[in-house]
């Protein structure tokens, strides 16, 4: 075969054995001129399910414009973070009654980590210790201080492997991402959460960079508490709400370090005196962000019927196929690989580290390849199963390795 064909034939032939790619019609990837892009960057923000702009009016129409106050109780707008939470449940692998939908992750990641030193208190006063994860997105690391101050522990930072080896009998909690938002290593949940349970400790995992790309299994691994943003593999578009896990033997138990009226047992009495609401609703805090969170809603339904196995399956051939045309296309030695070559050490990013990067990312968006860049050095492509193909992963490399060349 020709240099020239047999990339895009291969991709092709990908492309007509794959099982999700009837999923790809149900999103817009155009640009503002109308034109195809090949999106890589739903790592950051997903791409718009093509539904979502239609029931977003409706809400803004009619159950805000004609239903007004009424559409709580009629819309069903009070019970929506539980029950957009048990939409985001089975991606995650966890039972209903267990998520609940509203707030930053940033909030959320408060919550669980004040709620998880405080569930260790209460077990053993000695425990002082939060451990984190020391490449942390870097806001889980503020956060992590801010609640260490709030409760009186201490913070010490680890490099992710060494975390298991690293709790003992002074561990409060584990803070770690699934993972790593730079790199796009996965980091091992099962042998963390297994560690720090086998030595009296919690855990609270963000799940920012893996919910809706690759298997979670929180209820299979036995994790305390889990957080995540909506607005990457999820499509919930721009500040969509986050989520909040709490197992259900945990949730009696879980004392949220901002109580609302919204997680009170009886909210509309406007009591008080605060008596936390039973079950996943503790993690509520106040009135709830109705129109992102009914967009959110919407864009969740393109989960409907997806095998997340499926989804990793895909991911990983994804991935794998780019790092190969990558390599064939690309000038020799202008490429750093950062993200781990095996497959149960990759998330479903890739992450390049190149000299020039924020310029070769300029040109690469001109071109209609959209990813993203991280300073100082760091090109990051992430894939989306559900509308990425491999002809866009193959057109990716080849324009990548034309940037190169011509710089």
């Amino acid at each position: 075969m020709s240099e020239s064909t047999e990339p895009r034939d291969e991709a092709a032939a990908l492309d007509a054995a794959d099982e999700l790619a009837a999923r790809r019609a149900d999103f817009v990837l155009t640009d503002e001129k109308d034109e195809p892009v090949v999106y890589l960057d739903g790592n950051s923000l997903g791409a718009l399910p093509r539904t979502v702009p239609a029931r977003l009016a409706e809400v803004v129409e009619h159950e805000w414009g004609r239903l007004r106050i009424r559409s709580w109780t009629e819309s069903g707008w009070w019970t929506a973070p539980e029950r957009v939470g048990d939409r985001i449940a089975p991606i995650i692998g966890a039972a209903p009654g267990q998520v609940v939908v509203g707030d930053s992750t940033s909030v959320n990641v408060l919550k669980a980590v004040v709620a998880a030193i405080r569930l260790a208190r209460e077990d053993n006063p000695a425990r002082t210790d939060l451990l984190v994860d020391e490449a942390t997105f870097p806001t889980d690391g503020y956060l992590a201080v801010s609640a260490a101050r709030l409760t009186g522990a201490a913070v010490r930072a680890l490099p992710a492997e060494g975390l298991p080896g690293s709790v003992g009998p002074r561990t409060a909690a584990v803070l770690a991402n699934h993972v790593d938002y730079r790199t796009g290593e996965l980091h091992d949940l099962p042998g963390i959460t297994a560690a720090a349970h086998e030595a009296g400790a919690y855990t609270v995992w963000d799940l920012c960079h893996s919910a809706g790309a690759l298997p979670v299994g929180l209820d299979e691994h036995g994790v305390d508490l889990a957080v995540g943003c909506t607005y990457k593999y999820l499509n919930g578009g721009p500040g969509a709400p986050a989520y909040l896990y709490v197992r259900h033997d945990l949730q009696p138990r879980f004392d949220s370090p901002l109580p609302g009226w919204n997680s009170h047992a009886d909210p509309f009495a406007m009591a008080p005196e605060y008596e936390p609401a039973d079950g996943a609703v503790r993690g509520r805090v106040g009135t709830p962000d109705i129109l992102s969170m009914l967009a959110l809603e919407e864009a969740l339904k393109v989960w409907d019927g997806v095998d997340i196995a499926a989804v990793r399956a895909k991911s990983l051939a994804l991935t794998d196929f780019f790092l190969c045309r990558v390599d064939h296309y690309a000038p020799a030695g202008r490429l750093e690989c950062l993200t781990p070559l095996e497959h149960d050490r990759r998330g479903s990013q890739v992450a390049l580290r190149c000299a020039d990067a924020g310029a070769v990312m300029d040109a690469l968006v001109e071109r209609g390849v959209v990813g993203d860049y991280r300073r100082p050095d760091v090109l990051r492509f992430g894939f989306t199963p559900l509308y990425t193909s491999f002809a866009d992963t193959e057109r990716a490399a080849r324009v990548l390795g034309e940037v190169l060349g011509e710089r």
